[in-house]
């Protein structure tokens, strides 16, 4: 990734649609003094997204987008990223597919969070499809954001073993845990640092 990592660090958006749990970690990642990103605006797709407090909180400044007509947003996102000298995004539980032309504004600037192994269990109700199959291992992978829905490249991935009394709950649980220590560590080895 070209971007500069000099003394200034790497202006971030992050994109929620819920609770904002990896938001939060990536926050708080990003006061770190090794992180190379700090956090500059948060961009939801709901407007009762949980995650939006963490605004107020950290006096991060929002943005609460309505994604009925895609092209138009998309093209309001950009200004509003354009403004604000976004660099990178981080999506963090977004509930909504961008465009292949907004992903080609950011090309291998925008990472994703994946509640599975990718490239198995894409898309949504992953926990439970895996514990359909009887799988032995699930877990979360950080991966650049192509134009095909979580296919992009993997940059880490984290094996979460499968208990045998793991309910869809117990298993999201503790891949979440996981998660917020993955996303972080993802970043990091994104910049080599």
């Amino acid at each position: 990734m070209a971007l500069s990592t000099g003394f200034d660090k790497i202006k971030t958006a992050v994109f929620i649609s819920g609770k904002g749990s990896n938001l939060k970690s990536l926050i708080k990642f990003s006061k770190n003094k090794r992180s190379p990103i700090s956090i500059d605006l948060i961009i939801s797709s709901n407007s009762k997204a949980l995650g939006l407090n963490y605004s107020k909180n950290f006096n991060i400044k929002k943005k609460i987008l309505n994604f009925n007509n895609k092209r138009l947003v998309e093209n309001k996102l950009l200004l509003e990223l354009k403004k604000n000298n976004i660099e990178m995004i981080c999506l963090a539980g977004f509930m909504k597919i961008l465009s292949k032309r907004f992903i080609k504004n950011f090309k291998n600037k925008i990472l994703n969070i994946h509640p599975s192994l990718l490239p198995k269990y894409k898309g949504l109700n992953t926990h439970q499809r895996v514990l359909n199959n009887n799988e032995k291992f699930s877990g979360c992978t950080v991966h650049f954001v192509s134009a095909k829905l979580d296919s992009g490249k993997i940059i880490l991935q984290k094996k979460v073993k499968i208990k045998k009394n793991d309910t869809k709950k117990t298993l999201a649980k503790r891949i979440l845990v996981q998660e917020h220590k993955l996303y972080p560590k993802a970043i990091l080895k994104v910049f080599n640092f």
